[in-house]
């Protein structure tokens, strides 16, 4: 073979791989997109005038609207931070009105590792569990001293018995949920250290029940209050 042959077979086939390349990162725009389209479908599905108010921050998709006459906040996060692990999808879903506790109350299940979605691991005061909380969780707060009605929130914590079940937020300003939606193929993750999480879009009735839980229990605690007041 001459060496002008081979420099016109060493042009074209790179030339071949950077179209194939060029393909695919086309490719996988195009499924992103088809992605935030169907995700943009199912949150509007449950929270009509549900808008996106995305700031722009790369692995996260936030919207806001109203449910029940309540603001609500929903968003997908791609947490990439825990080492030796794949990458995971959440699904954060807030009751962003008034709740009557003295701070931040935060329950995380299974704490093992920072996360991109919880500010859990700065929280300074660990507090002690009373009977009816997950054997798994972690109660911590931002404040020492205060008392939360843990029996109560104890009570509305059903959902945690399920593995996906993540986090418990509880501040004065709402309620969230965290919720797992999927872990990225393990596959194209080792080969191209690419998040990719197949068809794992977000179900509605998903979006429902986290929703109601989170109002169900904003609603204990603010009813308690009353009383006691």
């Amino acid at each position: 073979m001459s060496e002008l042959t081979s420099v016109l077979l060493a042009g074209a086939i790179a030339l071949g791989v950077a179209g194939h390349i060029a393909w695919l990162a086309r490719a996988s725009r195009n499924r992103a997109k088809a992605a935030l389209a169907a995700d943009m479908a199912s949150v509007r599905s449950i929270v009509p005038d549900a808008a996106d108010i995305s700031d722009g921050a790369a692995g996260v998709v936030t919207w806001a609207g109203t449910w029940n006459g309540q603001r609500v906040q929903l968003r997908t996060i791609v947490d990439t931070l825990a080492t030796r692990k794949l990458p995971t999808r959440w699904l954060s879903v807030s009751i962003t009105e008034p709740v009557a506790v003295p701070g931040v109350f935060d329950m995380m299940m299974r704490p093992n590792s920072a996360t991109t979605f919880s500010n859990f691991d700065h929280l300074p005061h660990t507090l002690p569990k009373v009977l009816g909380f997950p054997a798994d969780a972690v109660l911590r707060t931002d404040r020492r001293g205060v008392a939360f009605p843990q029996d109560l929130i104890a009570a509305h914590t059903e959902i945690f018995a399920e593995s996906r079940a993540k986090e418990l937020l509880i501040t004065p300003k709402g309620v969230r949920i965290v919720w797992l939606l999927a872990e990225a193929e393990r596959t194209r993750y080792g080969v191209f250290r690419q998040a990719a999480f197949g068809d794992a879009g977000i179900d509605p009735a998903l979006i429902e029940r986290l929703l109601e839980a989170a109002s169900t229990l904003r609603q204990a605690i603010n009813r308690r209050e009353r009383q006691a007041a």
